[in-house]
Parts: structure tokens; C-alpha cells; sequence
């Protein structure tokens, strides 16, 4: 018996086979864990979008360097949220299952949102860790689920990922724009009470439809187990994730604290993974291998994306006119909102490209799409640089020119990100593929510490440091992240024949 069936179901659930042999596009269950995705995108990214800015206005506005200090602090957090997804992946494959780890993550965040909401300033990092475990818990294992509506092989199985992405950038949407207004304009207490009840509404939105899943995301313990040790091992997690809280309070609060979690993990992450490795086939382990490399190069596109977050939220806030196309709006709410906006409008659109070309056999394998996705990435970071040139004397510049550098960058991330999860899933086995998942979303947090340390580096560390010199120190930056990109770029393509082959029967 598969791992994935050891549990009981509903007697009027559907089949994994009924499930994955549906007709059409895309499966009806993928409409369901959408709606459950896009609520807590909804509360991720509005936090995420607002962090830069509620740091540099509340959380420490007398310090002389808060702005390199924000972006480290930006990194930092961001880092412990995606490191702990491989942990939640890890419990999920173990222990708790896709459902249960859910629940347990989505009632994380609500409490932790909830503490931050009581009082911004006073509890933000306790609020913020409880968040950390919650999305750790959560969001691996609900995109591994999208893998498990697919059978191997499935031509359908990108497109179904970038419908899937597209669910995810309409929560970014809408917490971007809202919890960034709500937060600047209004009050930063409700606008993190807001992520909390966005948050209800995805958890419940999973509990009420969990049952069209049939027996994707059950316990994988053995069902003879006893009942009481199944329980205990369960409990073990819970409690041991909340023992945990005050170790991930000192670490976030402490960046050189993170600077020595993030040089053990990845090492420690990659070891076990070459254990597990282990336990397989020549074969598998050269898809395993493939997958590790998709996870090295993805590093480098979250540090350089995931400006976005942190330089490019205080460029926003310092450096750009308040009008696109002779329209009013906050900068900040187009640098949080408006690659959701070309996402969700361009990633239906290429899926539907990628399927087309693959029923004509000619659609590029995943690491050219990767390769294109750092050659999109260095186009948008060399539009960012190119702001300067349309800036006036008070060193603020074209908010149209920056978002024209959205609108690139959402082709780099459609080439990248949907089809990484895609791949995590093609590429391994069963048993690994919430670990993978998870290795994954710690590449991001990788990703995510790198952008806080390439974001502080571009930071103008004197006092009353003037707009004109803030967008000289930003704009030198992102043309060195451009001409990094170029070269990962073409660096990918050029070793995608090898890739080819580890990957064997997988396109």
C-alpha cells in the first residue's frame, strides 16, 4: 500500500485514479486548493510587501542606517520563513501528512498575525515567529498536493501549476494593494489583523473541501500503527514547533544569529537529502540530482527577485513619482501589486503556450525555460538602472520606466517559479516529494537572505543621505544584478544538454 493511503476516507470521496484521470485542461481540485492558496498568498505577501516599509517608518525610525538594517532585517525573516518549509515538508512526508500540516500551519499564522495586530511595535517579532512556523508548515505541502492530481508523465501538469500560480499572484494582488494602503494611510494594527482573517478564510476553505481530495495528503504512518502512537507522534511536532518559538525569536532578532543558521542548515538539508538519496535507484538518483540543480540556480533568482521586497520597496518609497500614467498611486502599492497584475493575466496565457508547443514537440526543456527566466531577470534589473536616466533634480524618477521593469521581470518568473514546482514533483519519488518541495522553498530562503545582504550593500549608509544619492546607490546595484543574470543565463543553457540527460524520461 502506497503511503498516501494509509488513513481512512470518506466512503463517497473520489479515487487517487478518478482524480488524476480527469478530462479537460485542469482537474476540479485544483480549483479548491487554489481558492485555499490564494487567501494565504493573500496574507504572505501583504505582510511581505509591507515589512521594508513598516520597519523604516515604525519599528526603527531614529536609527542612522535603518535602511540597510530594514533590508537585513527583511532578508533575515524572509530566510526563516522559507528555511522552515523544508521543515514542514520533512513533518508532512513523516509524520503529519499534507492536511494536517496545513491545518497546523494555517492556525500558526492566524495566531501570529493576530499577536502583531494587538500591538505592531510591541509584539512584532513574537507575531512574526509564529508566522515563520505557520508558513513553514503550509505552503510546501499544499503545492505538493497540485503534483498528486497529476499522474506521471502528464503533458498537463505545467499548466496546471501555472493556473495554480496565477491563484497565488491574485492573494498577492489583493494584499498587496490593500495591507499596504491599509497600513501607510490607516493603521498597521488592522492592516496585520487583516492577514489574520484572510487567513481564516483559506483554512477554512481547505477544511470544508478536503474531502474532493480524496487520499491525497492523508497520514503517511503506517495504518496499523497503534492509535496512540500515531497520536504521540503528532503531538511531538506540535509541541516541539512551539518549544521552538523562543530559538526563532533570538535568531530573527540577531541577524549574525541568522548568518550562522543559514551557513548549517542548507549543508546539514543537503547531507539528508543524499541520504535519502540513498535508498533509491540509479535512476531516481539522477533525477534527484537534476532537481538539485534547479534548486542551486533558483537561489540566485530569488536573491536578485526578492529586491522586490526589500531595495525596491524603499526605492518605491523614496526615489519614484507618484503617478503612472498621469494617474495617481502610491509607488509602493505598484512595486507589491503590479507584477500580480501581469501574472495573473499572463500566467493562464503561458501555460496554454507551453502546451501548444508541447503537443507540436517543441517546447524547450525546463532548464532552457529556467535559462530564459535569468535572461528575462537581467533585461528587468537593467530597466531598474536605466531609471536614473529619467530622474529630475530632487532625484525622484519615472514610476512608468519601473513599471515597464515589472512587466519584464513577470516573464522571467513565469519561466522560473510555476515550473519549479512543476519539476520538484516530476523529479522525485513519492516518499521524497514534500522533502524536495521543501528543498525547494529553502533554496528561496537562500535566495531571500542573499537579497537582504545584496539589498543592504546598496543602501547609503551616511545620515540625511539625499533622494539623488539613495537612487545612484540603488540604481548601480541593479545593473550589477543585471549583468549577473546575463551570465547564470546563459551559463544554464549552455549546460542544459547534460541536465537533459539526469532527467531521462522527464521534459
Amino acid at each position: 500500500m502506497e503511503p498516501e493511503q494509509h488513513m481512512s476516507i470518506s466512503p463517497d470521496a473520489a479515487s487517487l485514479e478518478a482524480i488524476q484521470n480527469f478530462r479537460g485542461k485542469f482537474p476540479k481540485q485544483i480549483w479548491l486548493l487554489f481558492m485555499s492558496e490564494m487567501w494565504e498568498r493573500f496574507c504572505f505577501y501583504g505582510m511581505r510587501g509591507m515589512l521594508t516599509v513598516f520597519m523604516v517608518s515604525r519599528l526603527f525610525p531614529t536609527l542612522v542606517n535603518k535602511d540597510a538594517v530594514a533590508n537585513l532585517q527583511y532578508g533575515a525573516i524572509q530566510a526563516f520563513v522559507y528555511a522552515f518549509t523544508f521543515i514542514g515538508g520533512l513533518f508532512a512526508d513523516k509524520i503529519l501528512g499534507f492536511r494536517k500540516s496545513l491545518y497546523w500551519g494555517g492556525l500558526m499564522m492566524i495566531i501570529g498575525n493576530f499577536i502583531i495586530a494587538a500591538s505592531p511595535e510591541k509584539f512584532f517579532y513574537i507575531g512574526i515567529c509564529f508566522s515563520i512556523i505557520g508558513t513553514g508548515f503550509f505552503k510546501p505541502n499544499i503545492s505538493t498536493m497540485v503534483g498528486f492530481l497529476y499522474k506521471e508523465g502528464d503533458p498537463r501538469r505545467d499548466a496546471g501549476f501555472g493556473l495554480f500560480y496565477s491563484g497565488i499572484n491574485i492573494g498577492a494582488l489583493l494584499g498587496g494593494i490593500l495591507m499596504v494602503w491599509v497600513g501607510k494611510d490607516y493603521s498597521w494594527s488592522l492592516a496585520f489583523a487583516l492577514a489574520g482573517i484572510v487567513m481564516i478564510i483559506s483554512l477554512c476553505t481547505f477544511v470544508f473541501t478536503q474531502r474532493k481530495l480524496g487520499p491525497i495528503g492523508i497520514s503517511p504512518l503506517h495504518p496499523d500503527m497503534p492509535r496512540s502512537k500515531r497520536r504521540g507522534y503528532e503531538m511531538a511536532v506540535y509541541i516541539g514547533s512551539l518549544i521552538s518559538l523562543p530559538l526563532i525569536l533570538l535568531l530573527v532578532k540577531n541577524t549574525n544569529y541568522t548568518d550562522m543558521f543559514m551557513y548549517i542548515v542548507g549543508p546539514v538539508a543537503l547531507l539528508y537529502v543524499f541520504y535519502e538519496m540513498t535508498k533509491y535507484s540509479a535512476a531516481e538518483r539522477k533525477k534527484l540530482i537534476a532537481a538539485l540543480v534547479f534548486i542551486i540556480f533558483s537561489i540566485f533568482f530569488w536573491a536578485f527577485y526578492e529586491q522586490s521586497g526589500g531595495s525596491l520597496s524603499l526605492f518605491a518609497l523614496y526615489n519614484l513619482h507618484d503617478k503612472l500614467l498621469g494617474i495617481p498611486i502610491d509607488p509602493n502599492v505598484v512595486n507589491n501589486s503590479f507584477n500580480s497584475v501581469f501574472i495573473i493575466i499572463f500566467s493562464p496565457i503561458v501555460g496554454i503556450i507551453w502546451l501548444a508547443m508541447s503537443r507540436k514537440k517543441i517546447e524547450p526543456n525546463t532548464l532552457i525555460k529556467f535559462g530564459l527566466g535569468f535572461l528575462f531577470l537581467a533585461g528587468a534589473f537593467y530597466i531598474f538602472y536605466a531609471t536614473r536616466f529619467f530622474a529630475d533634480a530632487d532625484g525622484k524618477t519615472s514610476l512608468n520606466v519601473f513599471t515597464i521593469a515589472y512587466f519584464v521581470i513577470t516573464f522571467g518568473e513565469l519561466c522560473l517559479s510555476p515550473i519549479g514546482l512543476s519539476i520538484m514533483t516530476k523529479l522525485s519519488p513519492k516518499p521524497m516529494q514534500g522533502l524536495m518541495m521543501g528543498m525547494w522553498f529553502l533554496a528561496s530562503a537562500y535566495g531571500q537572505y542573499a537579497a537582504g545582504l545584496l539589498g543592504a550593500g546598496m543602501s547609503v549608509a551616511k545620515e540625511n543621505a539625499t533622494a539623488t544619492e539613495k537612487l545612484i546607490a540603488f540604481t548601480d546595484g541593479y545593473k550589477q544584478l543585471g549583468i549577473y543574470a546575463l551570465v547564470l543565463g546563459i551559463v544554464l543553457i549552455a549546460i542544459s544538454p547534460i541536465v537533459k540527460k539526469l532527467m531521462q524520461e522527464v521534459h
